[in-house]
């Protein structure tokens, strides 16, 4: 015998429960905007102490070739400045990748 406080053997939408969820108002502790900018800051923060520990503790002059120039700088502007290089290859590499991937949707679309 059944009795109709039992369920039935096959689960419809109606009889379903929602989840929590959906029950609760939004969640006042939820990143946003301000909270990721705010960590960005921070991080970025982070690492200008930690460029300028290293520019400080690498003040020794070098001698620094490139092609046919020549020049004295100090290590940790060079390294910096091939830091700067490498990042600016790296990014122009990728954009040029970026535009030819959109490029070729657009042909596709169009086309």
């Amino acid at each position: 015998m059944s009795t109709a406080s039992e369920q039935p053997e096959t689960p419809d939408q109606s009889t379903t429960p929602e989840p929590e969820k959906s029950r609760t108002p939004d969640n006042p502790l939820r990143g946003s905007r301000t909270s990721g900018v705010w960590v960005g800051t921070v991080g970025l923060g982070l690492l200008l102490v930690l460029l300028v520990v290293f520019i400080a503790q690498n003040t020794d002059t070098t001698t620094v070739r490139f092609l046919s120039f020549q020049g004295e700088a100090p290590v940790a502007v060079a390294l910096l400045i091939a830091t700067a290089a490498g990042i600016l290859l790296t990014a122009t590499a990728g954009s040029l990748r970026i535009l030819q991937l959109r490029r070729r949707t657009r042909k596709v679309t169009r086309g």
